[in-house]
């Protein structure tokens, strides 16, 4: 392959490139694509174009599709397009409305242990703050025990999540009293990352998951999942298709939350809405 040295900041990506790599990225994992992304997917790609060594957009493209490339690359190429916008207690709402609400609940109910899923976690903020939630009604309320599975379709994601290392800032949102029993600091203070403790990595389990997918193979059905900031991605169809499937995997009398600028109010499911942007399932 030529050397990654002689990739040009010049070249751009051709209409009919861009249009069969928003096809097979719509595809694949639901993304839209349209002509107002072109800009941010040349700069994205360019990752691929220095780690294949292949000089061109149209190099990379004949490469996809032309010679078999997406075997191989279609993971990596998934990873530099997806959004991975996250924050430890994002939308707080949430997860006042799981201490104060669900949580009791579903202890009231006799449930003895919480499934919980975070269906597009990123960097792992969603699920390690749905743990802090989890534990502390845990220890302060006599609360269930609790599990809690992580999926994304971005292995280079997961692979952060599964870490749990972060900028200290980014721990900013988190309560004091949390902070102070979940999340580490680095013992060299020059040194500005934090950890979330051990106790609360081992409730959280990660794996790849294409919500496309025919069906989610999850286990047994959740008491709680999160879908949030997720749907805004895809058309009304691809939509539909991914909260049915997730409907599927949430027990009866089970909570669903979704992002505070999305609705599935129009949408046929087995959910009646709670609060803003809260679900249980019937």
């Amino acid at each position: 392959m030529p050397v990654a040295a002689s990739l040009s900041h010049g070249d751009r990506l051709s209409s009919r490139n861009f249009k069969r790599l928003s096809a097979y990225i719509f595809d694949y994992s639901g993304i839209k694509m349209p002509p107002t992304k072109l800009t941010m997917l040349e700069g994205r790609l360019r990752r691929r174009l220095r780690a294949t060594g292949l000089p061109t957009f149209d190099d990379y493209c004949n490469f996809l599709f032309d010679q078999d490339g997406l075997a191989r690359e279609s993971i990596y190429l998934i990873d530099v397009v997806t959004t991975n916008k996250t924050d430890f207690f994002r939308e707080p709402n949430h997860f006042d409305y799981m201490r104060e609400v669900a949580l009791p609940t579903l202890q009231e109910k006799g449930v003895r242990r919480i499934r919980a899923w975070s269906s597009a976690c990123s960097i792992g903020a969603e699920p390690y703050t749905m743990a802090m939630v989890l534990e502390d009604f845990r220890k302060e309320a006599g609360g269930p025990d609790y599990s809690i599975l992580a999926t994304d379709l971005s292995t280079e994601v997961l692979e952060k999540a599964r870490r749990g290392i972060y900028p200290a800032e980014m721990v900013d949102p988190v309560p004091e009293d949390m902070s102070r029993r979940f999340v580490m600091q680095a013992k060299d203070s020059t040194r500005r990352v934090v950890r979330i403790a051990p106790q609360l990595r081992a409730k959280v389990g990660f794996m790849r998951l294409n919500l496309m997918d025919a069906t989610y193979r999850v286990g047994e059905p959740m008491h709680m999942i999160f879908c949030r900031n997720v749907l805004i991605y895809f058309d009304k169809k691809t939509q539909l298709h991914v909260m049915t499937r997730l409907c599927e995997c949430l027990r009866p009398g089970g909570y669903l939350f979704i992002g505070h600028s999305e609705s599935i109010t129009a949408m046929n499911l087995p959910v009646r809405q709670l609060a803003n942007t809260v679900f249980i399932k019937e």
